[in-house]
């Protein structure tokens, strides 16, 4: 019996030390293989242990400033192997709830919910604390209140669960540091063209601000720095209070909305202890002006191929600024049809004002007969007397058939065969340029013939102007009365710029008539005055 209770009694001592808790040896013998498996297992037992801290505790007055809370776990393991530490260490759905009660800040997040928290793997609650504009600098406490679950004992598949609460405390600092605001901020930039952005940046902290550089940067390809989406600035020394101009050139893309566009400002300088410090704060915004425009309307031409003509129109400004010195310029590039003049001034145009352009154009015999495009441009200058252009125009126009540059016009075109006459011929200038020093020949084939006079001239052909000249014109015995018989025209002369041209030929019929017999024929009188000439000298030279 002695024996039996030192027995019991060691068995006790023995499950009190190991943590395990069973009934008498007459139960454990009753269990199935499983219970005594488990109830065999190891016990677990710890907690988390959550610390809150901030890593960049530096604030800014007058702004919403986002600062991260650092979760850290340094748990502890109480009972238990070290392979299974994680299991009563780790802070499970931990949350975040933070609070600047009793202090001129505020928090303006609520809960956040940062998930498991390990030894291993810290957690970040970024929480959004603002600052008044009024607010002393120094340092200032912002209680921290962290909720999660853990397991704080694990005896073989028997786990132990526990929701815990704890409370944590931070100190953030309001930066003593200079500060800045971007404001005032405007250009002279229009949508479709380039300017100078100018802008506001005032020290609003408490210290100065020396070697400062304003760098601004735009999200929006509509608003570049040149050719970059950033620019930079150097304003040196800012006093507490003191503001300063930065200015930089910007330009806007063609099409691109008129709205407010925001840019994001980067103020790099040094304290006054020497320490190198950056604002990423400051941010504003500019709007550009509406796009200068133009149109074109009522566009004409009387362009010929292998002729020089003109092509017309009517350029508008249509706002919204004035516009000095506008040039309509002919921008097509095309080897048949040249620009003369490539470029015509209209002078200055208010908005809504008209003017009226003409371009001189070269088409070239090769060119076809076709409607045409072609790319114009405005060029103009602004009230700064800046050199800007407008590039969205276009305009169309046609290029009619290759016409005579000459018309010929014979009123009596009849010719008795045998006979001769004096040949009255019109000239119109077809042209739409006066002309100069015009010599026209006359050409004819057998039984057509020229006389003395197969040249005639002009010293100016206005363009539509018609001028009379004269050509001898006769047909041999051996034109065929009935007939038809064509004589051909050409015209050299000198055109607008002084060119010697030359002109196809221009063909006109002579129609052939039965001579009229109202005088001995000249031909048998001829024959009949040279045989007896013959015979004359025959008995002159006898009687000798």
């Amino acid at each position: 019996m002695r024996g039996r209770r030192a027995l019991t009694a060691l068995l006790v001592v023995s499950l009190f030390v190991s943590g395990t808790v069973v009934v008498a040896g007459a139960s454990v013998a009753g269990q199935s293989g499983d219970a005594v498996q488990q109830q065999a297992g190891a016990t677990i037992r710890g907690t988390p242990e959550l610390a809150v801290s901030v890593a960049q505790p530096t604030v800014n007055v007058g702004e919403t400033n986002s600062v991260t809370l650092q979760v850290t776990n340094d748990g502890d393991l109480d009972l238990g192997p070290s392979s299974s530490r994680a299991v009563v260490t780790t802070a499970r759905n931990v949350r975040v709830e933070a609070d600047a009660g009793g202090t001129p800040l505020t928090v303006e997040t609520g809960t956040v919910a940062i998930g498991a928290v390990t030894e291993n793997q810290p957690g970040s609650a970024p929480i959004a604390v603002g600052v008044p504009s009024d607010v002393e600098p120094g340092t200032y406490d912002i209680d921290v209140e962290v909720r999660y679950s853990h397991t704080y004992q694990q005896s073989g598949n028997v786990v132990y669960d526990r929701q815990e609460t704890v409370d944590r405390e931070v100190t953030v600092e309001v930066s003593d540091d200079a500060r800045f605001e971007i404001t005032n901020v405007t250009t002279d930039a229009r949508v479709g063209d380039r300017g100078t952005l100018e802008a506001e940046v005032e020290n609003v902290g408490a210290d100065a601000a020396s070697g400062a550089t304003v760098t601004l940067e735009s999200a929006s390809a509509g608003l570049t720095f040149g050719q970059s989406p950033r620019d930079s600035a150097r304003i040196g020394q800012l006093e507490p209070g003191e503001a300063t101009a930065v200015t930089y050139d910007v330009a806007f893309a063609a099409g691109a909305p008129v709205r407010e566009y925001a840019l994001d400002g980067t103020v790099t300088f040094d304290t006054s202890e020497g320490y190198q410090r950056v604002d990423e704060s400051p941010s504003a915004s500019v709007r550009p002006g509406a796009e200068q425009r133009f149109s074109i309307d009522d566009v004409d031409s009387d362009l010929y191929v292998g002729e020089q003509g003109d092509l017309r129109g009517t350029v508008t400004n249509d706002g919204p600024a004035t516009a000095r010195n506008v040039v309509v310029q002919y921008a097509e590039e095309s080897p048949n049809v040249v620009p003369v003049e490539r470029s015509v001034a209209v002078g200055t145009l208010d908005p809504g004002e008209s003017a009226d352009f003409r371009l001189p154009i070269e088409v070239g015999g090769e060119a076809e007969a076709v409607a045409r495009t072609a790319d114009v441009a405005v060029q103009y200058r602004t009230a700064d007397l800046e050199r800007r252009a407008y590039q969205d125009l276009e305009l169309l126009f046609d290029v009619a058939p290759e016409r005579d540059r000459f018309d010929v016009a014979v009123a009596d075109r009849t010719l008795e065969t045998g006979g001769e006459r004096t040949l009255s011929v019109e000239v119109t200038n077809n042209l739409n340029e006066t002309v100069g020093d015009v010599e026209a020949r006359l050409f004819t084939d057998d039984p057509i013939a020229t006389g003395d006079t197969d040249t005639g001239y002009a010293q100016t052909i206005e363009p539509g102007e018609t001028v009379t000249m004269t050509f001898d014109l006769s047909a041999t015995g051996s034109a065929t009365p009935g007939s038809t018989y064509p004589i051909s025209f050409d015209f050299r002369y000198d055109d607008a710029n002084g060119d010697s041209q030359l002109s196809d030929t221009v063909r006109v019929p002579i129609d052939v008539t039965e001579s009229e017999g109202g005088g001995l024929p000249i031909g048998p009188i001829v024959v009949v005055l040279v045989v007896l000439a013959a015979g004359g000298a025959a008995v002159w030279y006898r009687r000798r």
